[in-house]
């Protein structure tokens, strides 16, 4: 399929459409979100994501085999447009584009979707306000082998533009559901999955916890912490030690010690 037109204008109908994406509004409204980025777009095409249209500027391109995706789009019957490095520089939310912009679908699964092996790993993340922790924290999810990640009541939606940056594409292979705190319980009790509560305030270092059987990890918002609602359900409340002066730990960083340890754990 050959490019149908070439984007001049950054007042272009299409450009005024991406721009708009930027807003958990738009994305609601049209079920698209915006893949920027090669390794992002590559990784979401590889896991078979049907991308609805494709935007490139090669004279944006980094040398990353950028011809040869956006071939492999164009081939996949998926409309490809080229733009213009002004139109294309109006569409990116990024300080220095790379010249690859997609049109995707939402991400993200119902709870009853998800399908768990025996003795499963999981993530929770309550309440996360910043897109780049969240992205962050799926990319740790995938480094430790999670077996998903469960967004619960969460102030930054899954498909804002950059949780899909700062998870370099790892939304669009790792198992991620959305839900409610109340529903979410509900399903790890009905599945016997152990809940452990990540608080500064436990009496419990987190080594000391068993997390070789089915166990979900639960972190908080950046500010406030947990939940009520998650403290009180919690199999074990669990701390870091925190040795200098700061009594806590950025929640994307806190994640990945205490998921690094349930990998230790059960590799053992």
């Amino acid at each position: 399929m050959e490019d149908t037109l070439i984007i001049e204008s950054p007042q272009n109908a299409r450009v005024k459409f991406a721009v708009k994406l930027r807003k958990s509004k738009a994305r609601n409204e049209s079920r698209l979100t915006l893949v920027e980025g090669f390794r992002e777009t590559r990784r979401a095409f590889d896991s078979g994501w049907i991308f609805k249209e494709l935007y490139y500027c090669s004279s944006l391109y980094m040398e990353l085999d950028e011809e040869l995706l956006v071939s492999e789009i164009r081939a996949a019957g998926i409309p490809v447009f080229e733009c213009s490095e002004t139109a294309f520089r109006k569409m990116s939310y990024r300080d220095s584009p790379d010249g690859l912009m997609a049109l995707s679908p939402l991400v993200g699964k119902t709870l009853n979707e998800l399908q768990l092996p025996e003795n499963p790993l999981l993530l929770i993340a309550e309440d996360l306000e910043k897109p780049g922790n969240l992205g962050t924290i799926l990319r740790t999810a995938d480094a430790t082998g999670v077996d998903a990640v469960i967004a619960c009541d969460h102030k930054t939606d899954l498909n804002n533009p950059n949780v899909i940056r700062a998870s370099i594409g790892t939304l669009f292979f790792m198992p991620v559901a959305e839900a409610r705190t109340e529903e979410t319980l509900r399903w790890l009790k009905e599945r016997g999955i152990t809940i452990v509560a990540a608080t500064p305030g436990a009496e419990k270092e987190y080594t000391s916890t068993n997390m070789k059987g089915g166990t979900a990890i639960v972190v908080g918002a950046e500010d406030e912490g947990l939940s009520d609602a998650w403290l009180s359900s919690a199999s074990q409340q669990v701390k870091i030690p925190m040795l200098g002066k700061n009594d806590s730990l950025n929640v994307s960083t806190a994640a990945a010690i205490l998921l690094y340890e349930a990998v230790r754990q059960r590799r053992k």
